[in-house]
C-alpha cells in the first residue's frame, strides 16, 4: 500500500507565497505558482498526499449575489472536507441586500453597505468567497469589478473570486487541470474557444479567464466568434502578452468551422457583445442571426479527435447537440469534478 505524503512536504516552496493572498484572477499569479498549485491538486485528487485538516477551527464565508450549483456545492464540500466551517450567505435573501457604491444616500432597498459587511465578516471568518455577476448595463462599471474590489478593499482576510463580472479563475484552473489530465502536457495544445448561440446575453467571465489561462500555459488558442462578439481589447492585450511570454499564440476567426478545424479541444461558451453592451433588446435581435453557431457532430468531425468542454450549465441543442454532449469525447463532467480538487488545494494554501 502506497504511503501518502504529508501536504506540507509535497507543496513546492513557491506556494508559501500564496498564504494570506486574495485570489481574484490567474493573471495575478505567475505560471510557476499556478503550475505548482496544479501539481498539488492532481496529487491530492489521486490520493498521493494527505491534505490533513488545514481549516480545522477556521471558517469561510461564501457570499452569493447570484445563483450557483457547482461553485456553491464544491466550495461548501471543499471547506468541510478540510475541517472548516462554510458560512453560505445569499445576498438579499438570507442576509441584507448590500450597497456597494460610495457616497450614495441609502434610502432605497439596500439595508447595509459592503464597507461594514466586509469588516464585520473579517472578524468572524478567515476568508471570504464572493460571487457577483455583472449588471450588464454599464460596461465600464462592470469592468471595474466594483463589488469584488469593495470586498477586497474593506476586508482584512483573503478574498476568493467565485465568479465576477470579468473573471472566473477557479473554473479556468479546473479547465487547465482537465486538459493536462487528458494530454499530459498543456503547452502548444490546439484549443478553440468557440462562441455559441444562447437566448440571453451572458457575462464574459468564463471566456476571459479561459483565454487568459490558456495563454499563460502556452497553448495555441483560436477564438472563434462573430465579429460583434470579440472580447475586450484590453483583456486581449493581456492574453497576447502572456501567449508571447509562454511560446503560445492567439488567433481570431469569425468562422466556427474554420476555428474547429484541427482543434484538440473545443471549449464552447456564449457571451454578450461589447458593441451592444447595456442595449439588451438590440443585442437579442443581433444574436438571432447566429443561432446556427452550435457545436455539432459535423463540427467535431473537423477537429483532431477533439474533446468537447463547457463550464456548465449548458443548454442542450442550443449551445451543443445531445450527441456531442453525451458522446465519448465530452469531458464536461471531468471539468466540474476538478473544481473540488482545485479549490481544496487553493484553500489549503491561502489559509
Amino acid at each position: 500500500m502506497r504511503r501518502m505524503t504529508d501536504f506540507s512536504q509535497a507543496a513546492s516552496p513557491l506556494l508559501a507565497n500564496l498564504k494570506g493572498r486574495s485570489f481574484l484572477s490567474t493573471g495575478d499569479f505567475s505560471r510557476p505558482e499556478l503550475s505548482a498549485l496544479l501539481d498539488l491538486a492532481m496529487q491530492h485528487k489521486h490520493g498521493l498526499i494527505d491534505p490533513g485538516l488545514p481549516l480545522a477551527g477556521k471558517s469561510v464565508a461564501l457570499i452569493f449575489f447570484n445563483p450557483s450549483l457547482r461553485t456553491r456545492t464544491s466550495m461548501v464540500v471543499a471547506v468541510q472536507q478540510l475541517g472548516g466551517v462554510p458560512v453560505v450567505l445569499d445576498v438579499g435573501q438570507g442576509t441584507w441586500a448590500l450597497e456597494y457604491r460610495d457616497g450614495v444616500v441609502m434610502d432605497g432597498d439596500k439595508a447595509e453597505h459592503i464597507k461594514e459587511a466586509a469588516r464585520v465578516l473579517s472578524g468572524y471568518v478567515h476568508a471570504i468567497g464572493v460571487r457577483c455577476f455583472p449588471r450588464m448595463n454599464d460596461y465600464e462599471e462592470d469592468r471595474a469589478e466594483v463589488i469584488l474590489r469593495a470586498f477586497e478593499r474593506h476586508s482584512s482576510v483573503p478574498i476568493i473570486n467565485l465568479e465576477s463580472a470579468t473573471h472566473h479563475p477557479l473554473q479556468a484552473l479546473a479547465d487547465i487541470m482537465t486538459i493536462r489530465e487528458k494530454f499530459g502536457t498543456v503547452d502548444q495544445r490546439k484549443v478553440v474557444l468557440a462562441w455559441t448561440y444562447h437566448p440571453r446575453s451572458l457575462p464574459m467571465s468564463v471566456p476571459n479567464s479561459f483565454a487568459l489561462a490558456a495563454a499563460q500555459y502556452g497553448m495555441n488558442l483560436t477564438i472563434a466568434c462573430p465579429p460583434e462578439y470579440e472580447l475586450d481589447p484590453q483583456l486581449m492585450a493581456e492574453v497576447e502578452r502572456h501567449a508571447e511570454q509562454n511560446q503560445g499564440n492567439v488567433r481570431l476567426v469569425h468562422d466556427l468551422a474554420e476555428g474547429c478545424r484541427g482543434a484538440e479541444i473545443v471549449y464552447a461558451k456564449s457571451w454578450g457583445s461589447l458593441k451592444y453592451y447595456g442595449r439588451l433588446d438590440e443585442e437579442r435581435q443581433l444574436r438571432q442571426q447566429y443561432r446556427h453557431w452550435m457545436i455539432t457532430e459535423q463540427l467535431m468531425a473537423k477537429t483532431h479527435n477533439g474533446y468537447f468542454m463547457h463550464c456548465l450549465p449548458v443548454r442542450r441543442n442550443v449551445v451543443v447537440t445531445d450527441e456531442v454532449l453525451d458522446g465519448p469525447r465530452s469531458i464536461v463532467i471531468d471539468q466540474a469534478a476538478n473544481r473540488l480538487h482545485i479549490q481544496k488545494t487553493l484553500l489549503s494554501l491561502l489559509l
